[in-house]
């Protein structure tokens, strides 16, 4: 498993629940939580490589939030190197079996994809998000927990829906785009574009 932060810990929890051994954990600092501490510990990248792509199946436990892109960047490098990613649905998801899932995506708990949604590689689905009919999850989409995607819906790479926001149906999402928390998207949006909901919030400068 790549990263040992709160994603990577759910995803352990997770992946213990199916009975799947996680053969190691790499990240730059030994993880906090006792639940990898029976589990052998990497420090660099470089350590994966003593793993042949043959034998193991990487898990990217990097979580995600707007504008970082160390999730992208572990997966295209270590696919680069021959490496395949591990799909991890939650068992409490409900995942259609006419939708297509790529390599190395993720469905949290409580998450829903229906009938003929596509979500292409390293696609990450957070607790509770719902993506209808025919949507088109482009790769390194986020979907926060909580948000829905209404059938048709289409999210360019690396396009970011954050927490409780509502995309309604047939809407394109452009590459690189970010729908703020509890926004609703009536409207296609451009690549890189942002939008941010009309509700009073608070934002850190």
């Amino acid at each position: 498993m790549l990263g040992a932060g709160g994603h990577a810990k759910v995803l352990l929890s997770l992946l213990q629940q199916q009975g799947i051994t996680v053969a190691a954990v790499c990240a730059p600092q030994r993880p906090a939580s006792a639940r990898f501490d029976s589990i052998p510990f990497l420090t660099s990248d470089d350590d994966v490589l003593r793993f042949k792509p043959q034998d193991v199946m990487l898990v990217n436990g990097i979580g995600a939030l707007p504008g970082q892109t160390v999730r992208r960047r572990l997966f295209e490098h270590f696919s680069a190197l021959g490496y395949s990613f591990f799909s991890v649905i939650a068992s409490s998801a409900v995942v259609d079996s006419g939708a297509q899932i790529g390599q190395g995506v993720q469905v949290l708990p409580g998450a829903i994809i229906n009938t003929d949604a596509i979500l292409h590689a390293n696609v990450l689905i957070n607790s509770g998000a719902i993506i209808e009919h025919d949507c088109v999850l482009h790769p390194h989409t986020v979907v926060s927990p909580g948000a829905v995607l209404c059938g048709g819906v289409t999210c360019g790479d690396n396009s970011y829906i954050g927490a409780g926001a509502t995309v309604i149906q047939s809407q394109i999402i452009g590459a690189n785009a970010l729908v703020g928390a509890g926004s609703t998207v009536v409207c296609n949006l451009l690549d890189n574009q942002k939008i941010y909901s009309a509700r009073p919030f608070i934002k850190a400068e």
